[in-house]
This record gives structure tokens, sequence and C-alpha cells, in this order.
């Protein structure tokens, strides 16, 4: 859902201008156009009073699940022991300091 799309259609669907819109909300004209032309993101507050103002009302339906296919998780699973496996294959232990080769004095890089 875009929310700027769906202003604009509550608000032609209505037939109401911007500024009909903008004072039935309680906004300006120019908030409900920068909301219109995508240059402002309105919260969900504020786009559910602007779609009221038209008409209209914001509603929240549950998007499909999607669920991973056997060839998905399998593969996900070898995926898993492989990095568990090179995990246990790192060192346990850790110096107390970190090691680095001596760069010879005089040599610039």
């Amino acid at each position: 859902m875009e929310p700027s799309h769906e202003l604009r259609a509550a608000r032609v669907r209505a037939g109401l201008t911007q500024e009909a819109v903008a004072v039935r909300a309680g906004t300006s004209q120019a908030a409900v156009s920068a909301y219109e032309s995508g240059a402002k993101q309105p919260s969900v507050a504020t786009l559910a009073r602007l779609l009221a103002a038209a008409g209209s009302r914001l509603t929240v339906e549950p998007a499909p699940v999607r669920r991973p296919s056997r060839a998905q998780l399998e593969r996900a699973g070898r995926t898993l022991v492989d990095v568990l496996s090179l995990a246990e294959a790192l060192p346990a232990r850790r110096r107390r300091a970190l090691r680095f080769p001596r760069l010879a004095a005089g040599r610039s890089g």
C-alpha cells in the first residue's frame, strides 16, 4: 500500500479538493499536497485522519504467510550444519595480545 496513492484515490472518490480534505482533517492544503505527492510520509494516525476526512477508512488485512518448501528447509539445514562445523573448528582459547607482523623500518606502502 502506498499512502500517497491511497490518500489521493480516497479524496478523488469523495469528490473533494485538497483544501476540503485539509479543512476536515484540521491540517493545511500544503500538507495534504505533500502527502499525496509522496514528498512526506504521514504517520499511521495522520493517514487514518486524512482518509476519514475523505470518507474512507484505514484497515489492516493479514498478509498471506509464505511457507518455505521442503527443499528450502533442507538447504537451510545443511548451511546451518556447515556453519556450526566451522565454528567448532575454531580455536577455543584466545591469545591475550594480538600478534601482527613487524614492518621493516623505513619502508612505506
